[in-house]
């Protein structure tokens, strides 16, 4: 491969790890070009962006990146594939969806501005909460004491009875 054409992924691995704010390293060793196919037509319909690369050139971006990456040099040896992803927890759900045949295999990711290093770090990676699921929560936690004024006056409650309950809760 000419220096030239090298020069231009390294330039495109570089903004692609601008653009995605979540990264995942996979072991795709093992998938026939069937299941890779299935793999890449998944990753579109999550709005995950798979790209197999070469570990050296890879690392060459990642030196040539603001952030700084080492703790995933370890992970840049054998066949990678990176799956960028703009929710941190997405592509660990389709990683764990395929974990009962081994591929594609986790080596390493940079989520939530956080190194997970090791196939062992696939639950914590899971477990991450995108931003709207934090959202949707706190939405629940600020509707329940309404939804519970709510009832009490539609089960036939008084204002007058309510405030005078919430008066004597306050004491």
């Amino acid at each position: 491969m000419k220096k030239e054409v090298k020069d231009t992924i390294i330039v495109e691995l570089g903004e692609k790890l601008k653009a995605y704010p979540h990264f995942y390293l996979v072991d795709l060793t093992g998938l026939d070009a069937a299941k890779t196919s299935e793999l890449r037509e998944k990753c579109f319909k999550n709005e995950i962006k798979l790209l197999v690369v070469k570990n050296t050139l890879l690392q060459k971006a990642f030196e040539a990146s603001e952030i700084d990456f080492t703790p995933l040099y370890e992970c840049l040896k054998g066949n990678t594939a990176v799956m960028f992803a703009q929710t941190a927890n997405v592509p660990a759900k389709l990683i764990k969806e395929y974990k009962k045949e081994g591929i594609p295999a986790l080596k390493g990711a940079y989520a939530e501005e956080s190194f997970f290093v090791g196939a062992d770090k696939l639950d914590e990676l899971v477990a991450i909460k995108s931003k709207n699921e934090l959202i949707a929560e706190v939405v629940a936690l600020l509707q329940s004491p309404i939804k519970n004024v709510v009832s009490g006056l539609n089960a036939g409650g008084k204002v007058h009875g309510l405030l005078d309950a919430i008066a004597e809760r306050n004491k």
